[in-house]
């Protein structure tokens, strides 16, 4: 379910430290009931959402053609450009010496990951993006998931590659992934009773 941005920025996530200049896209409550220690298996579920993808299906033709656009018109090139530096260069002692457990799909690189609060980022000549995940406590006293997507558009390109993907995520991508995400929650949490 999307839910308001204050869902969000009202928590004391470190991720407000490294992106002041990022606009937040979206904010989503994730179909993952759980308890206080299940985070780290939601983080190591974000990386097989590049398995999900790789089966013949609509999500995965979207990021086929995107992948397709991006080497013809050299999009995902620049990842080194000092131009656009990564996060990894804002990251406070303490978040630097805490890696992620998990390398996410999609061209993401871990950020850090805390006890209750993971993020990964992906640079290129569209944007420069962050997934965040964090473990917040829901209305039956449970744990539940949460994620943000930050981006910052890289020009006018980026601005109007943003524009361009916005129906395609509402319509396709994020239903699709939040409904498999849920699937995969319920075989994980099932498996651990």
């Amino acid at each position: 379910m999307k839910l308001p941005d204050n869902a969000h920025f009202s928590r004391p996530w470190r991720i407000h430290e490294l992106t002041p200049d990022f606009r937040l896209e979206d904010v989503w409550a994730l179909p993952t009931p759980g308890g206080r220690d299940d985070f780290p298996g939601l983080v190591q579920m974000v990386s097989s959402f590049g398995e999900t993808r790789q089966r013949l299906s609509l999500v995965g033709l979207l990021f086929a053609v995107r992948e397709a656009l991006g080497r013809a018109f050299c999009w995902d090139d620049a990842a080194d450009d000092p131009a656009r530096p990564s996060l990894r260069d804002r990251l406070p002692a303490d978040l630097r010496h805490s890696p992620s457990t998990v390398t996410p799909a999609m061209g993401f690189t871990p950020l850090y990951q805390v006890d209750d609060e993971w993020a990964a980022e992906l640079i290129n000549k569209t944007v420069h993006g962050v997934i965040h995940l964090g473990w917040v406590t829901d209305q039956s006293g449970g744990y539940r998931g949460q994620m943000a997507i930050l981006v910052k558009p890289n020009g006018l390109l980026g601005r109007a590659y943003m524009t361009a993907i916005t129906p395609f995520r509402y319509l396709i991508v994020y239903p699709r992934m939040l409904k498999g995400l849920g699937r995969k929650w319920l075989s994980y949490s099932g498996g651990r009773s």
